[in-house]
This record gives C-alpha cells, sequence and structure tokens, in this order.
C-alpha cells in the first residue's frame, strides 16, 4: 500500500440515470477513460440503457459535457456482462438511486471484481456511510467512502467527503487530491450524519422559509424575490430552486432527516407540508414535469396560491422600504433594521436568519469539523455569497448572538434549545466570530482550526476567502488607478485590471504596457491575471460618464448560471457593453476610436514579441479584447469554465485588436498545399457568427485557444499553473518569435467564394443586408484583401486592414443603431 501511487487512469460510474451519467461525463472531461453501468434492456443490445443516457448527455442544458464530442470516451456497459471491467478500474463510483437495499445488494454484487487498489465511493446524498460499508468484507471497507456531487456536476464545486469507520487515511488524501485537481472541486469532509453538511443545512433553511412565509402569510413568489440575489443567495432563491431540485427529490430529503433525527431539537419541522404532498401526488414536480410550484402558460409565470389553491400570475410585491434596507451596505445596520422593522416583510428575514444561526449554531459540533466547512459547504453546494456563520459574523457576531438569545427566551424562535456555549467563546477572539486569518472555529477543539495541509493545497495560492480572513495580494511593484502589477516573492510578474468586468480602456492598455516594459527590465515572465473572474469582458472604448447603481453583487450561483446559459442574445449585449460606444457615436469620435484601437493592436503585438514570456491565466468570460489578449499572449492558460469569444459580429463590427490578424495567421500555418482558406473558412464562421465557446475545450475547437495552452479543472489553482507555464518558458531559454514576413493570403478568390455562400444566405431571408456587409467585411480583412490568392503580407497588413473596416462598419447608421438597441432593451437588432 505504502508504495502505490494513487492515478486515476480508468473509471466506472454505477448507474446512468441523471447524476450518474453527468458525473461520467464530468470524468471524460478530465480525459479520464470512463465505463458507465447500468441495468441490462431486457431485449435487444443489453447496453443500451447506458448508451441512450450517453447520447442524452450531448443535448441537456447546461452541457454537462465541455464538448460533445467527448461522449464518445464513455463507454456503456452493463452488471450482466461487464463487471469483469471494474478489475482495471482505479476508481468506482456507485450513483444509483437512494435506496439502501438497492445499493448494498449491488455492493455485493460487485464487490469481487474489484482490483486490489480500487476506490469504490457512493454518491448517496444523505444515506449513512458506515451502513451502506457493511455490505463490503472488511479489507474492501478500507477502500471505501461517500463522495457527495451537488448537480450539475460539472458546474457545482462542492463534492462532500464522508468516510467510514475504516476508511483509510491515505485513501481519503489520495482521493480529495484527485477531486481537486483533476475535477476541479471544493471537498469538505463531512461526518456521517443524516444529509451530512450540506443539504443537512441548505434544506433546513428551505423548511424554515417554509415555515415562516405561512407564519407571515408571505406568496411563493414574494419569498423567491426576497430570499434570492437581494440577501446574496441564487435568482432561483427558494421555491423555484425546489422546482428545479424536483419536488420529489426535496420531500425525499426532508423524509430521511425525520426518520433518522428524531431526536433533533427541530424534529417537528422535517416534515413535507401538506401543499407540497398534495403537488407531488398530483405528479406537478417542478421543472422535470412542467409544473410545481410554478408553471408557465404560453410566457406567462404563474404560481400556486395556497389562499385559493389555484395558479394565479407571478408578480413582485417587494416593499419599496423593504427593498431599500436589504440594499444598505453595511450589515450591521441592515439587520439591526431587520429585526426592529415592523413590517412583515423585514420581520419574515430576520426570522429565517435568526432561525438558520441558531440551527448551525447547535448542530456545528456533529455535523462539520469546524465553522469554515460548513460555511463553505453551503457556499459551494448551494450558491450562497456567503455562508451561515459568515454572514452572522459580518453582521455582528455578539449581537446578533444576544439578539438569537432574547428571542428563544421569549418564544420567537423555532426551537428553544440554547445556544450552545462555544457561542460565546466565539465571540471574546479579536475578530469576534468564527473566521480568522488564523483558521476557524472547530466547537470539539475550542481553537481556531487552520486549513487543511495536504500539498494539493499548495496548489491553491490564493483559496477561496471567508469573511474575516485578510489577504494580500503579493507585493506591489507599481499601481494606477487602472492596473496593478505585483509578485508572490519569486521571479514571475502578475498584472490584474482594476476595471468593472476587467474591461480594457486607454488606462488599462497605458497600464499593461507599463507592465511589460517592466517585466522586460527586471523580471522572467508576466502573468496576466484577475484576482476574481472574469478574465475581460472586453475592449471598452470610452468610460461611461456616470458611476454604476448602487447593486448587491450577483451571488456566486447566478454568476455561474449566467456564464453556463449564455445565449446569443447575452453575448451580443455583452459585447455592446464592454465596446460602450454610444456616446463615442453621438460625440462623433470616430478618429479617437482609431487612435484606440491603434493602440490596443500595438498593445496585442508588444505581448506577442515580448522579450520575456506572456501568459493570460483565463477564468470565466473572456470577450473581445480579453480574447484578443489571449490569442497574443505566449502561453493561455484557462480553466474549463472559460468562455472566450470573439463576439463583436453581434454588434455589427469585427475585431480589430489583432483578432482577425491572428486567426489569418494561424489558417496561414495550418494551409494546406500552400493555402490557407480550408482552414480560414472554418474562421471566419467563428468570427462572422460572434461563436462564443462554452468551455476552454470548446475554444480550442474554434481557434481561440491553441492545442499546446493547458486547460485546467481548478480555478483556485489557475495562478500556480500558470506561473509554472511562465517560468518553464523562462527556463527553456525564451526568445520572442520571429516577425513572419510571408504569410500568405486567400485573397480574393477566398473573398468571392465566402460571399457567394453569404449571397445565398441573404436570398434565402436567412441574413439582412447589413448582416451581408458586416460578413464581406469580415471575409475582406481576414482573406487579406483584394489580392491574389498565395500573396505573400506581414501582419502590419491584416492590422491596417482590420482598422479599417471597423471604422467603416462603426460609422454606417446601421451599426450605430444595432449598438443603441441593444444597450437599451438588451437584445440584439436585425436591421
Amino acid at each position: 500500500m505504502s508504495d502505490y501511487r494513487f492515478i486515476v487512469r480508468k473509471a466506472a460510474v454505477l448507474g446512468a440515470g441523471v447524476m450518474g451519467a453527468q458525473i461520467a461525463a464530468h470524468l471524460v472531461n478530465a480525459n479520464i477513460e470512463t465505463l458507465l453501468f447500468e441495468l441490462p434492456a431486457e431485449s435487444g443490445d443489453p447496453s443500451a440503457p447506458a448508451a441512450k443516457a450517453i447520447e442524452k448527455l450531448k443535448k441537456l442544458e447546461p452541457a454537462p459535457l465541455s464538448i460533445a464530442s467527448k461522449a464518445v470516451c464513455i463507454q456503456s456497459a452493463n452488471y450482466d456482462q461487464h463487471l469483469g471491467l471494474l478489475t482495471d478500474c482505479d476508481l468506482v463510483i456507485e450513483a444509483i438511486a437512494e435506496r439502501i437495499d438497492w445499493k448494498t445488494d449491488l455492493y455485493t454484487k460487485v464487490a469481487p471484481h474489484l482490483g486490489p487498489h480500487t476506490i469504490f465511493a457512493s454518491n448517496t446524498s444523505g444515506l449513512s456511510i458506515n451502513q451502506l460499508a457493511q455490505a463490503f468484507p472488511e479489507e474492501l471497507r478500507h477502500h471505501f467512502c461517500g463522495i457527495h456531487f451537488f448537480n450539475p456536476p460539472r458546474y457545482m464545486h462542492l463534492v462532500e467527503m464522508i468516510p467510514c469507520k475504516e476508511s483509510d487515511v491515505r485513501i481519503l488524501d489520495d482521493l480529495e487530491a484527485f477531486l481537486v485537481t483533476y475535477l476541479g472541486k471544493g471537498v469538505i469532509r463531512a461526518k456521517d450524519t443524516p444529509n451530512f453538511i450540506a443539504n443537512r443545512v441548505g434544506v433546513f433553511s428551505m423548511l424554515a422559509i417554509m415555515h415562516h412565509a405561512r407564519e407571515f402569510g408571505l406568496g411563493f413568489d414574494l419569498v423567491d424575490k426576497l430570499t434570492g440575489s437581494l440577501i446574496g443567495r441564487p435568482k432561483s432563491a427558494t421555491f423555484r430552486t425546489a422546482d428545479v431540485v424536483g419536488l420529489d427529490i426535496l420531500s425525499h430529503v426532508i423524509d430521511t432527516m425525520h426518520k433518522a433525527l428524531t431526536d433533533d431539537p427541530w424534529h417537528n419541522y422535517y416534515i413535507t407540508p401538506s401543499w407540497l404532498q398534495t403537488l407531488i401526488d398530483q405528479g406537478a414536480l417542478g421543472q422535470k414535469s412542467g409544473k410545481g410550484i410554478y408553471q408557465k402558460i404560453n410566457k406567462e409565470i404563474q404560481v400556486l396560491d395556497l389562499a385559493t389553491n389555484t395558479y394565479r400570475l407571478s408578480e413582485d410585491t417587494l416593499d419599496s422600504d423593504v427593498e431599500s434596507l436589504l440594499k444598505q451596505k453595511n450589515p450591521v445596520e441592515k439587520f439591526a433594521a431587520l429585526r426592529t422593522s415592523e413590517h412583515p416583510q423585514a420581520q419574515f428575514l430576520w426570522a429565517i436568519h435568526r432561525d438558520l444561526f441558531h440551527y448551525c449554531a447547535v448542530h456545528l459540533a456533529t455535523i462539520a469539523d469546524n465553522a469554515r466547512d460548513l460555511d463553505l459547504a453551503i457556499r459551494w453546494g448551494f450558491g450562497w455569497n456567503q455562508g451561515p456563520f459568515e454572514i452572522w459574523q459580518t453582521a455582528g457576531w455578539n449581537q446578533i448572538a444576544a439578539w438569537i438569545n432574547e428571542d428563544i427566551a421569549a418564544g420567537k424562535s423555532m426551537s428553544n434549545t440554547l445556544l450552545p456555549a462555544w457561542v460565546q467563546e466565539a465571540g471574546q477572539n479579536a475578530a469576534q466570530g468564527v473566521h480568522t486569518t488564523q483558521g476557524s472555529y472547530a466547537p470539539l477543539a475550542h481553537a481556531m482550526q487552520p486549513r487543511s495541509t495536504l500539498p494539493v493545497y499548495r496548489r491553491q495560492v490564493f483559496p477561496d476567502r471567508l469573511a474575516g480572513e485578510e489577504r494580500k495580494y503579493g507585493e506591489t511593484i507599481f499601481e494606477t488607478d487602472a492596473v496593478r502589477m505585483w509578485h508572490t516573492g519569486d521571479e514571475i510578474a502578475i498584472v490584474s485590471f482594476k476595471s468593472k468586468m476587467h474591461t480594457i480602456d486607454i488606462e488599462v492598455l497605458n497600464g499593461l504596457q507599463q507592465a511589460i516594459e517592466e517585466a522586460e527590465r527586471h523580471w522572467r515572465a508576466l502573468v496576466i491575471w484577475q484576482t476574481d473572474p472574469p478574465f475581460s469582458a472586453g475592449a471598452n472604448l470610452q468610460k461611461a460618464s456616470e458611476k454604476p447603481k448602487s447593486e448587491e453583487p450577483p451571488s456566486a450561483f447566478d454568476q455561474f448560471m449566467k456564464k453556463v446559459k449564455k445565449t446569443a442574445q447575452s453575448t451580443i449585449l455583452q459585447a455592446a457593453r464592454s465596446l460602450d460606444l454610444a456616446d463615442a457615436l453621438m460625440a462623433g469620435k470616430l478618429a479617437e476610436v482609431e487612435t484606440l484601437i491603434t493602440r490596443f493592436q500595438q498593445l496585442s503585438q508588444h505581448l506577442r514579441y515580448s522579450t520575456i514570456p506572456t501568459v493570460a491565466a483565463v477564468d470565466g468570460l473572456a470577450l473581445g479584447g480579453g480574447c484578443e489578449f489571449v490569442m497574443h499572449c505566449d502561453r493561455a492558460v484557462a480553466t474549463l469554465e472559460s468562455y472566450i469569444g470573439l463576439v463583436e459580429a453581434g454588434v455589427g463590427l469585427l475585431p480589430a485588436g489583432g483578432g482577425c490578424k491572428e486567426l489569418a495567421l494561424r489558417a496561414a500555418r495550418n494551409a494546406i498545399d500552400g493555402d490557407p482558406f480550408p482552414q480560414l473558412k472554418h474562421y471566419f464562421q467563428t468570427v462572422a457568427m460572434a461563436q462564443l465557446a462554452k468551455s476552454a475545450e470548446g475554444a480550442k475547437e474554434l481557434g481561440y485557444l491553441l492545442p499546446a495552452d493547458p486547460i485546467i479543472m481548478n480555478r483556485f489553482e489557475l495562478l500556480h499553473a500558470a506561473k509554472i507555464q511562465a517560468l518553464a518558458l523562462a527556463e527553456s531559454g525564451y526568445r520572442p518569435p520571429l516577425i513572419p514576413r510571408g504569410i500568405p493570403v486567400a485573397g480574393s478568390t477566398g473573398i468571392a467564394t465566402i460571399k457567394g455562400t453569404l449571397v445565398n444566405m441573404l436570398e434565402g431571408h436567412f441574413i439582412s443586408e447589413h448582416d451581408y456587409l458586416i460578413g464581406s467585411k469580415i471575409a475582406h480583412v481576414m482573406c487579406g484583401g483584394d489580392l491574389t490568392p498565395g500573396s505573400l503580407v506581414d501582419e502590419e497588413w491584416f492590422l491596417r486592414l482590420e482598422r479599417t473596416a471597423f471604422i467603416e462598419l462603426l460609422a454606417t447608421e446601421k451599426t450605430q443603431a444595432r449598438i443603441a438597441h441593444t444597450l437599451k432593451t438588451g437584445k440584439p437588432l436585425r436591421n
């Protein structure tokens, strides 16, 4: 055992349901050959049920697969024919239905086929791991544990790891390292208690909200307005989330708590409400059945009204004073106002937080090792901006504790159990709460417990930060209003943008230019990395003249959904906003725009031909100019969840920061018999359709990333990986690439071929005349202009064509109308 190095070369997932198939998908996202098992079909191909589940993965939204073609890397299997294949699997994950008898029967069946080093893990969401372990002989229990993925597995960061009593510590450490680096997960080690940490706390929070909604007479839609983004939770809030999860699934989790937690002080609340049970009995299970707490009739969203037991139009009836109160920036003042307000909506909000804090304090010692694990489990598993203890601490730990005690004494809380003594103990430290830079409070140890020291976490230069943890991003080299250049004590310089959404304006360009020059003088390499996503929303040709309105930041889950469910409309809207052209057009500042574009192109070229390696560390959106920066660095290191694209065509423009030039150059390098056009037509389609890659793998398919650009799974390891790449380039005796002097162009023949296709689309009414103009301009630039095919040009030739075509399009009334319309309505205009 001590000589064995755990590497997952091949894995198997038992169960091809929603979770099992998507776990298999994420394993192949990580380039792990995977078997997907299901019960054999009664007739025909025995593996047909698994094969059908694999095929379905290609159609799901949000997409479980980074690219659809990876589905072929999942092999369909069945329990009758293929159990022998498990011997070669390093990891086997069971993900069948939440029936302990079914699971134990399966374990007995597969146990003889497991290899000597195979780790077997159950994806159960709440069943006892120790009870499940009894189905294995003792020697296999050392290789057994629970790993609970959250849905959807590709996107949700949390995995709860639950050891059984016999689990080998080395196995757990190896598995945690694999989950963190290779699957990109945030691992929380949970105790073997019903529903573990996240579901235990998250479902109680939902039950508390249901209870107080009834007590205060609030409708479901109003409650969702109150418990969504305004308080730092997903926009789907409470009842919409229940519909998404499935009302039957929610009821099952509640029932598990009711049966297993008989001594719990809140046991009386672990009951599926009668109205919820009625919906389940009627088959109204939520989103998957098309009807639940909400239903959609045509374009109208309707919500169940318990007063009439019928559906009515969903309306926002949030009190304006309460809304203003929730937008207060000071959490101490906010919670004080909530508690003293006489408005039912404010009283409701205080009550749900009070009972949540109370519940977490009472149960922390039995369900988690420390307050950090509970808070991160809720943030990563339920998408809250802050965990319960973080909210409590920022709102004033001792004052909130005193108010909770007062409400318990007055009989207002859901339970009369007193707060545990450790609450007062935690309030006596300097931070007055459970989170400090030194660690988070562990009630059984009566001490602050630091983060894990497993080697895998050394790769996380800056892990996910909790309230109360101070963070300093290295030592500053220089700083302007637009950028900060800094380092972490080694030879690699880092530059980060300070603009909103990390958009690129003249100040950012100047700051980045200064950073490159400084790196060339004193550092071995330069990494562009943002302290928070996105990488960059693109070029900002003119700063907005007014300050942005004060808003609550979107929740982590909302940011995730915005990325995952990116549509053509939202892509176009983001492009328009990031370009911010409306004021420039009205002011007639086309000359200023052209000057800025020239400056942008010069900066892109400096990134390409700098005397030191440049590396773009990409996470989240990299649109327009941000994408062009990525394309011009020597190397890009991207997280899987990077959404990269040249989206300017969506608002009637074309990429002019070197993006068209770069794709033309890449096509020339891959020319077939000296002809770049076969590759170029693919790139033309990418630019003309403003295609946004929905993963870093997709960005490679579209040509935004190169085959040599590494893709990592865990965003918290991004800076580490980027610095390693930068240092490797520097250590290899880096010299900038030679400037290409003879780039073959597709020329007039390529332009004519593309225009022929565009004419057919125009005559078929698939595109408008202005779409035709935009496409023609893009073709003109990417094909190198009206030259003889095969003519040799340099990069500056393409850059001049970019500038000219961009300004010509920008000067047209229809492009100006598209930009103005998109900024005003959020929708594209096809004029």
